[in-house]
């Protein structure tokens, strides 16, 4: 199993282009991206893609357009984990939360992470550490501040943090060390190489024609398939275009993972079900290339490959794919 360091992950690149967030139905939303702008109270540019629906008195975020840069996920990953430790030995020092200072730059600057805003981020960071400046005291008049918060949560919320690893001790025994930092996995297991392009968006023709809400990995069948986030089986079995395939929840209920055209015959790891509890860096399944048929454990898809997804739900209204 292969966990990611927390600046050399290659999924992080990928997630901005594998979210999806179902209000209506997939092809009409992927449609409904506005690029056009709004101004805030205090004249940060805010994309319209602030979209908020509502169900019944509840109102919901329909939309996230999460244009973090790979450069601002490493470096405001790395505050979060290095004050984290330091906070921990000096009272003095603030720990920095990597998402809420994700969530201001984002304000700032509309949703965009422009050139620079890595220096920004440091910035920004060195002050909440030494108690210059607080993030509320940063945010108190930021009118979208709560907005981009609660999506780059839901986007980024299961990833850092505490865990446990088994290391061996000098003595030769098995323990169990607590340790903070980046917790999720590569979908793919350690050792077994993969190929993949740019794919979210291309378009489809199996079945009616539709964009790709998804990122395809390429490899060997019987690749080990691994658990990007811990969380429950919502959904296991045979779907017409997606093969053998896994639908895994958070436990905080945000995201939903969606692992497709598993290996024929045995697509699954032994003793998963519907309900059942898995752990990041748990293999789950198999590489292959199963799919478009409405008959079971058919191989029609012609290249062996991981479909993975990551779809973002607000409210339970939103959660239309499977």
């Amino acid at each position: 199993m292969k966990q990611a360091g927390w600046c050399g992950m290659q999924y992080l690149k990928k997630i901005k282009k594998a979210i999806l967030i179902e209000s209506i139905l997939l092809a009409s939303l992927y449609s409904a991206f506005m690029t056009g702008i709004l101004r805030g109270s205090r004249g940060y540019e805010q994309p319209q893609a602030i979209e908020v629906g509502s169900v019944g008195e509840k109102e919901y975020i329909k939309w996230v357009d999460f244009n973090v840069s790979y450069e601002a996920l490493c470096e405001a990953c790395r505050w979060d984990v290095e004050t984290y430790e330091e906070a921990k030995k000096d009272e003095n020092i603030v720990h920095v939360n990597w998402i809420e200072l994700l969530a201001y730059i984002g304000t700032r600057h509309g949703g965009e992470f422009p050139s620079g805003t890595v220096s920004e981020i440091a910035k920004t960071a060195e002050k909440i550490k030494n108690k210059e400046v607080s993030m509320g005291e940063l945010t108190r008049d930021m009118d979208y501040y709560s907005y981009y918060l609660e999506a780059y949560e839901a986007v980024l919320g299961g990833y850092v943090g505490e865990y446990e690893i088994q290391k061996k001790t000098e003595e030769g025994k098995i323990e169990w060390q607590k340790c903070y930092g980046l917790k999720a996995f590569s979908p793919i297991a350690k050792g077994f190489e993969y190929n993949d392009y740019d794919d979210f968006g291309a378009s489809r023709s199996y079945g009616y024609s539709r964009p790709h809400l998804g990122h395809d990995m390429m490899g060997q069948i019987g690749t080990p398939i691994i658990a990007v986030e811990s969380g429950y089986v919502e959904a296991i079995g045979w779907n017409q275009y997606g093969g053998w395939r896994l639908g895994i929840r958070s436990f905080d209920g945000k995201r939903y993972y969606y692992y497709a055209h598993l290996r024929q015959n045995f697509p699954y790891c032994k003793d998963l079900e519907e309900g059942s509890v898995v752990t990041a860096g748990q293999v789950i399944g198999y590489m292959g290339h199963t799919g478009y048929s409405k008959t079971e454990n058919v191989n029609n898809i012609k290249t062996v490959h991981l479909h993975w997804g990551l779809q973002l739900i607000f409210d339970e209204s939103q959660k239309e794919g499977n």
